[in-house]
């Protein structure tokens, strides 16, 4: 009652009550576009998955290729494996995975072919990995996992070997790391990580380098960034993920990709339950930008696939509900609902 009878007032005057629309009118317009109301980002429909929804799958992408497979539909763990044909727009299914089905999987890829392991079959944590071989659309079996069986561990990979650390052993979490040999078929332990314990991280990669972030531990999402140089096997701390300032990037089972000189970070559970926020990395100011949400449910537990030039986000769970849908990001792009 108190503002309108001042607006009253401001009527009866009749200039000043102009001047304050006025005034209003810029200070909105400048609010909303400091709360990131004209953020750049699309999201485009693209072809549906053709099997199971599920969350908490292992994925990897060669070339023009995104490969995804085993996961949780709700009810079971699976073992079925699919490719995405990123130019042409369709799934088709693969050999399935060849051993005890899980979700909660690490994958990376070496010399044009897939590694997959770890996981969790709904009772025990997994330490088994083996090859898929992509030409032959066949599996084999390589050496056990060098550290404690576990799920939702992180992995990446070089041009010659993969890397794999962090997740949760059935008693711990954890922040060793690992790297694969494919020629010796070992598996040999690194030093040098400096961050906290977690499970359900997620990377991404520029260059030669591979950024590490999120994940929860303990029952807080963690908020330490780290860089992992290829070249010489070393990390480095980056800025935290929680600028109370400019940005709160904190999640766990979310995803990450790259598209050319910039990493994104999407999706999630950020402890207030699932996401659609996706924020985009800068390398070269350690400075992070919140770009258009991804525009289906919010999930958690998704996939992505990225071959550098474009990626996509599909997949995962948001609550109880399992989804199968799929959507390509073009990070410069204003959004359009449309399409």
């Amino acid at each position: 009652m108190e503002t309108r009878s001042k607006e009253a007032n401001l009527l009866a005057n009749g200039r000043p009550l102009l001047l304050l629309c006025m005034c209003l009118g810029i200070f909105l317009g400048c609010s909303s576009s400091d709360d990131g109301d004209d953020a750049l980002g699309n999201w485009v429909d693209r072809s549906i998955f053709d099997g199971t929804p599920r969350s908490g799958a292992a994925t990897f992408t060669i070339g023009d290729l995104g490969y995804m497979g085993t996961g949780f539909d709700g009810d079971d763990r699976l073992a079925d494996f699919w490719v995405y044909d990123i130019q042409g727009n369709f799934w088709s299914q693969l050999a399935s995975f060849p051993a005890t089905a899980r979700s909660s999987a690490a994958a990376f890829t070496i010399n044009g072919n897939g590694y997959v392991g770890l996981g969790f079959d709904g009772d025990n944590e997994l330490g088994d990995f083996y090859r898929y071989n992509v030409a032959a659309n066949t599996w084999d079996t390589i050496a056990p996992f060098g550290g404690s069986a576990r799920r939702g561990a992180v992995a990446f990979n070089s041009a010659t070997h993969g890397y794999v650390g962090t997740g949760f052993d059935g008693d711990n979490d954890k922040k060793d790391f690992w790297r694969y040999d494919p020629t010796l078929d070992t598996w040999t332990e690194l030093v040098g990580f400096g961050g906290n314990k977690r499970r359900d991280g997620a990377t991404f990669a520029i260059n030669d380098k591979i950024y590490l972030g999120t994940g929860v531990s303990n029952g807080l999402n963690q908020t330490d960034f780290w860089v992992f140089d290829l070249t010489n096997e070393s990390w480095s701390p980056l800025l935290d993920l929680d600028d109370d300032d400019d940005y709160a990037i904190v999640r766990n089972s979310g995803v990450g990709f790259s598209i050319g000189d910039k990493g994104y970070f999407a999706t999630g559970d950020s402890g207030a339950g699932a996401s659609i926020d996706i924020w985009e990395y800068d390398p070269l100011t350690d400075l992070w930008e919140e770009k258009t949400p991804y525009e289906g449910t919010t999930r958690q537990g998704a996939i992505a696939f990225s071959n550098g030039s474009r990626a996509f986000l599909a997949l995962g769970r948001s609550g109880n509900l399992y989804l199968d849908d799929n959507r390509e990001f073009f990070p410069l792009e204003e959004e359009d609902e449309d399409d």
